[in-house]
């Protein structure tokens, strides 16, 4: 199974918990269900063009937080969440985004206000964006 994952070898984040982030945004999403085959670490290694090593990691600490479950001789395996840690997993990651995005408009110079404007410009450009889409499938 090929995952969605994309890694920026260039960030100053270790691959090993971008595997991980994604991992559990993915999971979180329910774009990957309980039960679904996870490919074994060295697949994903080899996929990634990263150590098995890294890999590891990044399936020991999913493990340990409950997303995986690792059977031996089976294989690793996405486990049953609760809605809870999924809601929490998912607004960790958003604010954790908005974040990394407010922290680029600072260091850009730019105001809370001015930051908070570009933040609902493109809130709306996106809605609107949405509309257009959802329109456009009721037309047919």
């Amino acid at each position: 199974m090929k995952l969605p994952l994309t890694l920026n070898k260039d960030s100053r984040e270790p691959i090993y918990h971008q595997i991980e982030q994604q991992l559990k945004t993915v999971i979180a999403s329910g774009q990957l269900l309980p039960g679904s085959p996870l490919p074994s670490i060295r697949i994903l290694a080899k996929d990634l063009g990263v150590s098995v090593i890294t890999t590891r990691r990044a399936y020991q600490n999913l493990e340990y937080a409950g997303f995986i479950t690792t059977i031996q001789g089976k294989g690793t395996f996405v486990a049953e969440i609760d809605s809870q840690l999924k809601t929490e997993t998912k607004n960790s990651e958003i604010k954790r985004a908005m974040t990394d995005a407010i922290q680029t408009a600072l260091q850009y110079n730019y105001s809370f206000a001015e930051i908070e404007k570009l933040f609902l410009e493109e809130i709306k450009r996106l809605r609107s964006e949405d509309d257009e889409t959802n329109n456009n499938v009721d037309r047919r």
